[in-house]
């Protein structure tokens, strides 16, 4: 049911352009991209310590782009990190202490190397440069060059600095300033000559280009993945009820990962499908029919949720959220699960131990409100134990599924 990843038939500005990876570019033509490889660079700031399915947008347009051959240079912001980005953001951000910064960037390059496994990258943090860089020539050499009507004219500045807008500091003020920056040493150290970056970065990038033109002389590109709305609700890809949707399985759960993405509504299912796995156009356009064929099957989702689960968590975490999310929903077996897949359903529903039967079980863990109410379900064939319905009250002694309904359970184990 799910596929493996196949090689790439098309060219990579074809690909990029089906996928709807295309969004702004300064390039005039992107089939630049289909010639000889280049180097180009992405960057995070570290502002937590997770990426969200929103930075995965870009992570995926890159990851094409190393497949293609071309050089990637995974920047974690350790400097940019130190005074965080104003873009969009109404006040000032709290600063994040030395400290913080240094565990959200450890956590950061951890992420890039789970999602770019086994591919060529090179990861830099632009605190290495930054850090002995003095004040006055970097005045001299880069601030110089650098028109104060071009940071004046950013939306976010006039915004804040505007009537009823809250002010902006001179170290946010300047925060396009230092990325821009980052593009210039790249360019002159390691040949970067393009910055990837989500949709709403371009204004950030741009100011990368302006300030290579103006002080080397010389041309650079940016390109930008596109800002994903959810079509269902209108609002930025990315959030659930409980707020954003990590990278980190300790922020958000392999199986509440999972979840996410077997939930999307059926009219953005094929598009996600195109972004964010590497799935073929083929197999793209197989999900596709049958979806048409079948829309409560729900193909598209079950494969979307498994692909992008793989690529995030790995395939073993990916292939135990399948399973418990069957078990609990899908009518497969309790006993089919392995101890990770156990250890993976405790810590998305109520446990306890065996040795109690099933009243006591329903009533000490709540899943009802009385011994009395247990009693009436368990009579009425509400109450199944691994997949079978119960009719009477028992001693439970071994790990076992209690569902209550459709949507409560309790893992004995």
């Amino acid at each position: 049911m799910y596929f493996s990843v196949t090689i790439m038939t098309m060219t990579l500005s074809d690909e990029l352009s089906w996928r709807g990876f295309i969004n702004q570019t300064t390039y005039n033509d992107v089939k630049v991209l289909d010639g000889e490889p280049l180097s180009f660079y992405i960057g995070v700031d570290p502002s937590a310590n997770s990426m969200t399915v929103g930075n995965l947008v870009a992570c995926m347009l890159v990851r094409h782009l190393i497949d293609a051959g071309h050089k990637a240079y995974l920047l974690v912001g350790g400097a940019t990190g130190m005074i965080g980005d104003p873009d969009g953001k109404k006040d000032e951000r709290n600063l994040k202490t030395f400290e913080e910064i240094e565990k959200n960037k450890t956590a950061i390059v951890e992420q890039y190397r789970r999602i770019f496994d086994g591919k060529p990258f090179e990861i830099v943090d632009n605190y290495d440069w930054f850090k002995d860089v003095n004040y006055l020539d970097f005045l001299r050499n880069v601030g110089k060059h650098v028109p104060l009507s071009n940071m004046l004219g950013r939306d976010f500045v006039q915004a804040r600095i505007g009537e009823g807008g809250s002010g902006i500091s001179y170290a946010e003020f300047s925060y396009s300033l230092i990325q821009g920056y980052d593009f210039l040493h790249l360019l002159k150290n390691k040949g970067v000559s393009l910055q990837v970056c989500g949709g709403d970065q371009w204004g950030n990038c741009i100011a990368g280009v302006d300030m290579i033109r103006r002080v080397e002389g010389k041309e650079a590109h940016v390109l930008s993945a596109p800002l994903i709305v959810n079509k269902a609700t209108g609002v930025k890809f990315g959030k659930s009820e409980d707020g954003a949707i990590w990278l980190d399985s300790t922020k958000t759960s392999v199986y509440q990962f999972y979840q996410f993405w077997l939930n999307v509504d059926d009219e953005s299912a094929i598009e996600y499908a195109k972004i964010f796995t590497l799935l073929s156009k083929d197999q793209v356009a197989d999900l596709s029919n049958r979806k048409l064929q079948d829309p409560s099957a729900r193909d598209v989702q079950k494969t979307l949720a498994y692909e992008v689960t793989k690529i995030v968590h790995g395939e073993s975490a990916s292939e135990s959220a399948r399973k418990v999310t069957s078990v609990l929903f899908g009518g497969e077996q309790f006993e089919s699960l392995s101890q990770a897949d156990v250890d993976l359903l405790a810590g998305e529903i109520p446990t306890a131990a065996p040795g109690k039967t099933v009243v006591d079980l329903l009533t000490d863990t709540q899943l009802v409100a009385s011994k009395g109410e247990a009693r009436r379900l368990i009579l009425g064939g509400a109450i199944s134990i691994n997949g079978e319905k119960i009719f009477d009250d028992r001693m439970v002694d071994n790990s076992s599924l209690i569902k209550r309904g459709k949507n409560s359970f309790l893992l004995v184990r």
